[in-house]
């Protein structure tokens, strides 16, 4: 079964950057299309945005001009570039594979003066 490792989160002033990483299993990585989630306390899962095997994204209108998504197939690993970020961008940020069932553990994103 695929796994997924996310990774990167921590603490980040509203204006500032950050970059996650999600290492995935498996050997169909570079053909399946992979997406960015985040989740707030109390509220449903949010998608932010997905990838093609060949690196073509598109994006959730919350993100879209402040968050990159790109992979680098020979790592087995997807990435989420952000910037100018907001206090509403804190949660608890997720990779999988979009149209997979298998989710990681997630990786806490706070963004707090």
């Amino acid at each position: 079964q695929v796994q997924l490792v996310e990774s990167g989160g921590g603490l980040v002033q509203p204006g500032g950057s950050l970059s996650l990483s999600c290492e995935v299993s498996g050997n169909n990585f570079s053909t399946s299309v992979m997406a960015w989630y985040r989740q707030v306390e109390g509220k449903e899962r949010e998608l932010l945005g997905f990838i093609s095997g060949t690196g073509s994204p598109r994006y959730a209108d919350s993100v879209r001009g402040r968050f990159t998504i790109s992979r680098d197939n020979t790592k087995n690993t997807l990435f989420l570039q952000m910037s100018s970020l907001k206090p509403e961008d804190t949660a608890v940020y997720y990779c999988k594979n979009l149209y997979g069932s298998s989710w990681g553990q997630g990786t806490q994103v706070t963004v707090s003066s």
